[in-house]
């Protein structure tokens, strides 16, 4: 019978339509295309990009915007925001408005358009997350800026326009909405029972183990207990902490080596499906206008984590109508197949 379930964080509900459950096979046809040989992220076309605002691998010495790197950062030649300006926020009668100042970046994650980040060795994932961070900290330092979202599109399904593998980050001048009601529902909790929502989340489901796929000393995977799309994954630290690119250097080592494993759970189990990851992560925390002692408990109270998103079903009337989500397969079943897919 589907059951109806409540995401614990977001007053959000969803159906796990049991009836329709499905196998992982049953969803070949969604695949992603494979990846090309060259592109125009690939060395010898550093001209064909934007300039280069952040790299490594290339000595120090070596002209910018040159081959020799292993993961190269560049403005997004056709930016969602503009880093020129002021925000003059604004009304216009009922409505409020300001200017779309932010920033649009591109991490280029590996020279090789072929490249695999399921596939990736620790030290290969190591620098993409240092690209991550360099940047979330570097942009985090411009006073417009409210949010930096990290996220990464695989395939064209997904949102993916280039198929060189790629990430992108985008600093906004704003606090998003769904973010904010995570904010707001880790506070209360925190100030209710002085403990953080998330750490209860993960004593109870590593009590239960059904939705777990890994449980490590630094990090747990699991498929969330009102998962909206069959084989939606997540990655916890154990540590919590808000801000992923506050992360210990041990917590990065093992990033490194999990995250990569669990997209391969993933290939295994769907044969290389599109997907969505997003960096779940607290707001800037600087001060701004505004915002003064406005994330005092942030720290105890939010824990930064990492949303896997397949794209095997389609977002269709029902969904926008109610916002209700159907999944066709329990979280239940598809952390067992992920566990059988390393």
């Amino acid at each position: 019978m589907p059951e109806l379930r409540k995401d614990p964080i977001l007053d959000r509900w969803v159906i796990i339509a049991t009836e329709r459950s499905r196998r992982p096979n049953d969803f070949g046809s969604q695949n992603a295309a494979s990846a090309p040989t060259a592109s125009v992220f690939s060395p010898g076309n550093e001209s064909k990009t934007p300039a280069e605002v952040f790299q490594i691998g290339r000595d120090a010495s070596a002209p910018k915007d040159t081959s020799g790197w292993r993961v190269r950062v560049v403005p997004n030649k056709f930016p969602a925001l503009s880093t020129e300006g002021d925000l003059d926020s604004r009304a216009s009668g009922m409505f409020d408005l300001m200017n779309g100042v932010g920033a649009h970046e591109v991490v280029i994650e590996h020279p090789d358009a072929a490249w695999d980040m399921s596939e990736a060795t620790p030290e290969q994932m190591g620098d993409v997350l240092d690209a991550y961070i360099a940047r979330n900290r570097t942009l985090s330092d411009d006073t417009r800026f409210r949010y930096i979202l990290t996220f990464r599109n695989f395939g064209t399904a997904a949102g993916a326009s280039i198929n060189h593998p790629h990430s992108q980050i985008i600093a906004l001048p704003v606090v998003p909405r769904q973010l904010k009601d995570q904010l707001e529902v880790a506070k209360t909790h925190f100030n209710e029972k002085l403990r953080s929502i998330y750490a209860d989340l993960l004593r109870q489901e590593l009590a239960d183990g059904s939705r777990i796929v890994e449980n490590n000393e630094h990090f747990v995977v699991l498929c969330p207990y009102a998962s909206r799309f069959p084989f939606e994954t997540q990655i916890y630290p154990k540590n919590g902490g808000a801000d992923f690119s506050r992360m210990s250097a041990e917590e990065h080592a093992a990033l490194a080596e999990v995250l990569p494993r669990t997209l391969r759970r993933i290939k295994n189990a769907l044969g290389h499906p599109p997907y969505n990851m997003v960096f779940q992560t607290a707001p800037i925390t600087k001060e701004r206008i505004g915002n003064a002692g406005q994330w005092e408990t942030l720290e105890h109270d939010f824990s930064w984590h990492i949303d896997i998103l397949p794209r095997l079903t389609q977002v269709a009337g029902f969904e926008w109508g109610t916002g209700f989500y159907i999944n066709p397969v329990s979280p239940e079943n598809a952390a067992s197949y992920l566990r059988d897919s390393e």
